[in-house]
């Protein structure tokens, strides 16, 4: 019979696949048995609507350019954005060996659950324990080959996805994506402290939004008033890695399914930090 494990929480009953405070000795789920992946990151937010995807697709680019073979698995899976983003249409296939990524023009690797749907407008109404399966499984199933870096793109808040992924998967760390407003200081605080309790590493703070740039004399203008990341990024004691700016080039780009094709310096912080893990 195997053995009943228990944690040092009071009342604790061997079962961890959904305490929030379970520590670090969960086993995680293995690999795809065809694949290494070097690096895990996770792109996370306090809420949703302030550019978590956004922000994982300029990630994975960034990285792509540096040289470095990429992917991404799209774990929002009621709101998938991912391929959208990256002009992916098609539907991904399945050989012998398991789940194929589709990929994009640049060779990145993407999994998500619009690529498995027969149409990509079709709502998942599933509850949390099977959301939670199919992240397991883009783990498991799909054969990504060899990644240096697989950005994964987390539904927003503090629920059953993020759950799943910070007990299941080997996280090296993640990314907190938030915006300007007052409100930044809770919610950042709301999901560095989940990832606390699961002895996740906080690489850093991005915060989108952050400002305008005048297309005549170049200034910025910071039109949701000072940003409170760089605030809270050191009570927290963690480097606020990167401010994008408002730019209508994004929008067009995502639209577009051309995110692979944007400009940028804003965030080469981040992805020094983390070609540096």
């Amino acid at each position: 019979m195997a053995e009943e494990r228990k944690c040092n929480q009071e009342g604790c009953s061997g079962d961890c696949s959904s305490c929030s405070k379970a520590d670090g000795g969960i086993p995680k789920e293995p690999g795809n048995q065809y694949s290494t992946v070097k690096k895990v990151i996770g792109i996370v937010s306090g809420k949703g609507g302030v550019g978590k995807s956004l922000v994982c697709g300029m990630m994975a680019t960034l990285m792509n350019r540096r040289g470095k073979s990429v992917g991404i698995m799209d774990a929002d899976i009621t709101g998938p954005s991912i391929p959208k983003m990256f002009g992916i249409g098609s539907r991904a296939y399945q050989n012998e060996l398991g789940l194929l990524p589709a990929t994009t023009g640049s060779d990145i690797r993407i999994m998500s659950i619009n690529l498995l749907l027969e149409n990509e407008d079709s709502p998942v109404v599933w509850r949390g324990p099977v959301i939670g399966g199919v992240v397991k499984q883009f783990w498991n199933d799909v054969v990504w080959g060899d990644c240096d870096y697989m950005f994964i793109d987390m539904p927003p808040g503090t629920g059953d996805v993020p759950l799943t992924v910070y007990q299941s998967l080997p996280l090296d760390g993640i990314i907190i994506v938030t915006s300007p407003q007052d409100l930044v200081s809770l919610i950042v605080k709301k999901a560095y402290n989940m990832a606390s309790l699961m002895n996740v590493p906080v690489l850093g703070i991005v915060e989108n939004m952050s400002y305008v740039v005048c297309p005549d004399c170049e200034r910025k203008f910071r039109i949701f008033g000072d940003g409170k990341s760089q605030t809270v990024a050191d009570e927290l004691g963690v480097p606020l890695l990167g401010e994008i700016p408002i730019d209508p080039q994004f929008a067009t780009l995502c639209d577009a399914g051309k995110i692979e094709r944007f400009s940028g310096d804003f965030l080469d912080k981040a992805a020094d930090l983390i070609e540096n893990l």
